[in-house]
């Protein structure tokens, strides 16, 4: 689809849903640049620290066993705290080297050649009709490289639906929704389900100190979870965004779509070069993992821990087996003369950064300032202890569970921090009534999920905005919030009825993992 063939369109008929998309999608572009939306949260946190330090509150952590007390920021020490901390916070933010790093290796590969030649091969093989899932299935399984998806998978769904002939826009959406609004669906383990189960056997512990539970206890439905997310993903991208986004055209000045006709023999050999110097390199890793010994082990020999040290180098593993194949491909290709040009691609790339690095500075201050202000804390607790009062029957619970973690994780961003908050007051509440902890952090896995690619508060949501930027200068936070709003919807929907019906049928969820527990 060519820029005139989608300014040409003529706009679809609003229906009920598009109306209300239209309205969030003005709202929130009505909302000031995100770099002073989270500056002016900044100031709320702070007058909110001072006005609610005031009071006291009959919550307890469930951490600490003490009683929930908001800090006041709005001293003088808070202030002179919060000075000294301020280039710590955002040469500490974590998405920050995780994004730049990546990129740098990314930009090399871009600019040599290797990943046009790349996608003109994929498009090759894989038919039109299945672009969309293989995209939003691939971003699933990047879950299984931390946040590898976030830097890798969302811009290249931009270029891979733009070369198609299709809008950019609806390739990001489709790739974010597989990469955030499905991070609990995985058929592949990953560091986050020992994690999760390390908190879940913790908080099952306050009522049965005895009650162990299996770190894949969730493997099983959340395998099959991937299959949902999938055709959710797909159906939403094809039936709902990609109609919509016919009247949003691609700026005149937009980036290129890659030219997706015939390669020529020198790129193909290039190419060819370039991917057997990746496969070297994946060899490599793999072999260096073998031993159990390895030093890329965690202590206990494990390899997909939070502990294990290739877990914590996939973000320089991506930088280089991104770099190696690019230079191979540039230098067969003749894309790169000298060293220098491996240099000034990774300038190119950031440069193009800048926009998010003023914004990471104002969401580390914010996100600093929120934390320590324990208003995350309270809000959860508040939430949590309101579900446990209505006492409802288990399959209403379970349901009020996933809408209650939904909402908190738009305050919330950490799956693990949200979970070691909601955890110990949720999982021996819905074990009282006989429903096993197992079953409790998976209703909280789907709620975990859902609402990430609606909340500003995520971390990784304003780099998403700066991808659509690439292609729809005016995109805004109000376009990322409509534009994935449909998908959280039947996520949501979809995910939690898919929990209630396997539930039903009696699926195991995971190895070790009961439905029900009996005191």
């Amino acid at each position: 689809m060519s820029k005139q063939d989608t300014q040409a369109m003529p706009a679809p008929s609003q229906g009920a849903m598009d109306k209300f998309l239209n309205f969030i999608e003005k709202a929130g572009n009505k909302i000031p640049d995100p770099a002073l939306l989270f500056f002016w949260g900044l100031v709320t946190v702070w007058v909110l620290s001072a006005i609610l330090s005031r009071f006291e509150f009959d919550l307890i952590h469930p951490v600490t066993g003490t009683a929930v007390q908001v800090n006041n920021l709005l001293t003088g020490e808070g202030f002179a705290n919060f000075l000294a901390t301020m280039v710590g916070n955002f040469t500490g933010f974590a998405p920050l080297g995780i994004v730049l790093v990546a990129m740098l290796g990314v930009g090399v590969a871009e600019a040599s050649g290797f990943i046009n030649t790349g996608l003109k091969k994929m498009l090759m093989v894989t038919p039109a009709k299945f672009v969309t899932p293989m995209l939003i299935l691939v971003a699933i399984v990047s879950h299984t490289a931390a946040d590898a998806g976030y830097v890798l998978v969302i811009p290249l769904g931009g270029i891979i639906f733009h070369a198609a002939g299709r809008h950019p826009l609806a390739g990001i959406a489709a790739a974010f929704a597989g990469v955030s609004g499905g991070f609990a669906a995985n058929f592949i383990p990953s560091g986050i389900d020992p994690l999760l189960a390390g908190f879940t056997q913790e908080a099952a512990a306050i009522l049965d100190p005895d009650y162990v539970v299996n770190p894949l206890a969730n493997l099983y439905f959340t395998g099959m979870s991937s299959i949902i997310i999938v055709g959710i993903g797909w159906y939403v991208t094809e039936k709902i965004i990609e109609p919509r986004l016919a009247n949003t055209p691609i700026d005149d000045d937009a980036e290129e779509a890659p030219d997706m006709g015939s390669f020529t023999a020198i790129e193909s050999k290039a190419f060819s070069r370039a991917g057997w110097a990746m496969l070297a390199g994946i060899v490599a890793l793999v072999v260096a993992l073998i031993p159990e010994t390895s030093p890329l082990r965690a202590p206990d020999g494990q390899i997909t821990s939070f502990a294990a040290p290739v877990m914590q180098s996939i973000v320089p593993l991506i930088f280089i087996l991104f770099v190696i194949p690019g230079v191979v491909y540039g230098k067969v290709a003749g894309t790169f003369k000298a060293s220098d040009d491996v240099i000034k691609a990774m300038s190119k790339t950031m440069a193009g950064m800048g926009g998010f690095m003023v914004m990471a500075f104002f969401i580390a201050q914010f996100l600093v300032a929120f934390t320590d202000s324990n208003l995350g804390t309270l809000l959860a607790l508040s939430g949590a202890q309101g579900l446990q009062a209505l006492n409802l029957p288990g399959q209403v619970t379970i349901v009020g569970m996933i809408l209650l973690t939904a909402f908190v994780n738009l305050l919330v961003g950490s799956a693990s921090a949200k979970w070691a908050l909601i955890g110990p007051i949720m999982v021996p509440m819905l074990m009282a009534v006989g429903i096993s902890p197992e079953l409790t952090q998976a209703a909280y896995r789907v709620g975990d999920s859902v609402s990430n690619i609606i909340s500003p508060m995520m971390v990784f949501f304003p780099l998403v905005v700066v991808y659509m930027q690439r292609y729809v200068k005016n995109s805004g936070i109000g376009s990322l919030a409509s534009m994935m709003m449909p998908y959280s919807i039947a996520m949501l929907i979809g995910w939690t009825a898919f929990l209630l019906l396997y539930w039903f049928v009696g699926i195991p969820l995971g190895i070790q993992a009961p439905y029900t527990y009996t005191m």
